[in-house]
C-alpha cells in the first residue's frame, strides 16, 4: 500500500464516520463516494475501522500503564479503565459503529475477542498463557464493567522531569 493509498483509506474512514454520526445505526458504505472501491466489502470497511479503534486503544493504554504506580496511586485494573473510557468518549461513533456489527461479521467478532483478550491481560486480570475462552470470558466481563460500571477519575499526568525534580528538591 503506497502513501497515497493509506490516506486515501483514512480520509475514506474519517467520511465514513462522520455520516455514521449524522445518521447512527447505519453503516454507511454505499453512501459515501469511493468506499465500495477502495474497500470492497463492508466486512473490510469494518475491520479497517476496528484496526484504527485497536490503535487508538493500544495507544492510551501504552500511555496509561507507563505512568508510574507510585505517581497516581493506581493499578493495572484503573489505567486499563481509563484508556478504555477515555477512548470510547473521543471516538464513540466509531466505537458504536463496531460494536453495533459485531454479530453480523464472524471476521470482526474473531477481532473482538482477540480484543477482549488483550483487555484482560493489560488490566492484569489473566495471564496470557491461560486458554483463549478463558481469557474471552474474563475479557468480556471486564467490558461489562467498564461500560457500565462507575465512571474512573482520570489520573493526574505528571512529566517524568517534574517527578524527578520533586525527589530532588522537595520544594520544587
Amino acid at each position: 500500500m503506497s502513501w497515497n493509498d493509506f490516506y486515501r483509506r483514512r480520509d475514506l474512514m474519517d467520511a465514513v464516520l462522520r455520516q455514521a454520526a449524522e445518521e447512527p445505526g447505519t453503516l454507511p458504505f454505499d453512501r459515501v463516494p469511493g468506499v465500495p472501491e477502495t474497500f470492497g466489502s463492508e466486512e473490510a470497511l469494518l475491520l479497517a475501522l476496528h484496526y484504527k479503534w485497536s490503535q487508538l486503544l493500544g495507544g492510551r493504554m501504552r500511555a496509561e500503564l507507563a505512568e508510574p504506580e507510585g505517581d497516581t496511586g493506581t493499578d493495572q485494573v484503573d489505567a486499563v479503565t481509563r484508556a478504555w473510557q477515555a477512548t470510547v468518549t473521543e471516538h464513540e461513533v466509531l466505537r458504536t459503529l463496531i460494536d453495533e456489527h459485531i454479530d453480523s461479521s464472524p471476521a470482526l467478532m474473531r477481532r473482538h475477542e482477540a480484543e477482549l483478550r488483550m483487555l484482560a491481560i493489560a488490566a492484569g486480570l489473566a495471564e496470557p498463557h491461560e486458554e483463549a475462552g478463558e481469557l474471552t470470558q474474563i475479557g468480556s466481563a471486564f467490558l461489562a464493567l467498564l461500560r457500565h460500571g462507575p465512571q474512573v477519575r482520570p489520573s493526574r499526568r505528571r512529566s517524568t522531569m517534574g517527578s524527578l525534580l520533586r525527589m530532588l528538591a522537595p520544594s520544587a
